[in-house]
């Protein structure tokens, strides 16, 4: 339930319509990843590390776990888009996930075991501009739509009318 009571869907407050679009997203690239063609190098996917050498787009180095990784994010940022409060929680929480992650992204070798998503250059930008964009989803359109606005009851609902 949202902040009202109301489960009646995700149009129901804008930050559960964005979690569910950028839950969409991570489903459709965590298949993608699986998809050869979409995927080049794609018999060079390994699990893990960075010998995986298949190339979603061409782009972002990906491996089963990387897809991985994606799918369950889906899977999470689906559940609690099921609520406004668990909307935001998906999109300001995985949004710090994401920028650790690029910040993890830089700090290692990317040619050691370390390296064990796999992850690449543009990988690590995406994930920064990813990290970036989820959080201020979740900060600006929290503050936006019918159950924001109810937090605090209007005179009228306190108890009768105000004097004219």
């Amino acid at each position: 339930m949202d902040r009202t009571g109301d489960r009646s869907g995700i149009s129901s407050h804008p930050v559960r319509l964005a979690a569910t679009v950028v839950s969409g997203v991570f489903l459709l690239v965590g298949i993608l990843g699986f998809v050869p063609g979409v995927t080049t190098g794609y018999d060079g996917m390994t699990f893990a590390g960075h010998e995986s050498t298949a190339m979603l787009l061409g782009i972002f180095h990906v491996s089963i776990l990387h897809n991985i990784v994606h799918l369950l994010f889906a899977v999470v940022g689906f559940a609690l888009a099921r609520s406004d409060g668990g909307a935001r929680v998906f999109l300001v929480g995985g949004g710090v996930v994401y920028l650790i992650l690029w910040i993890y992204g830089l700090v290692i070798d990317m040619d050691s075991g370390a390296n064990f998503v796999p992850l690449n250059t543009a990988d690590n930008w995406l994930h920064f501009f990813l990290g970036i964009g989820m959080i201020a989803l979740g900060a600006l359109l929290w503050r936006t739509g019918p159950s924001a606005r109810s937090d605090t009851p209007s005179p009228r609902t306190q108890g009768g009318q105000q004097g004219a």
